[in-house]
């Protein structure tokens, strides 16, 4: 059975490929506004990629221009897990 496609952070709503595409490196975004979203990591560094991100989004707790706030989960790092909005 094939994989179901996944939803990429970032694509827009008439991107004609919003989906994971192969030979790219993704994170699964946990919890919060973003939850199920793939976030594309390829070629960020294991320094980055320990950092976590702030990812723009209008639907947190701050609305348009505010961030979520993902961090990789200690036991599994292809997961991020949601730490909480920002403005």
């Amino acid at each position: 059975m094939d994989e179901p496609r996944r939803r990429v952070y970032g694509s827009d709503h008439d991107d004609p490929h919003p989906y994971a595409r192969s030979g790219r490196d993704y994170r699964e975004l946990v919890g919060g506004p973003l939850d199920g979203l793939l976030l594309d990591v390829t070629g960020c560094s294991e320094s980055e990629l320990a950092d976590g991100a702030a990812l723009i989004t209008e639907i947190g707790q701050f609305g348009p221009g505010g961030r979520a706030l993902y961090g990789p989960r200690p036991t599994d790092s292809l997961k991020w897990d949601w730490e909480g909005d920002t403005p």
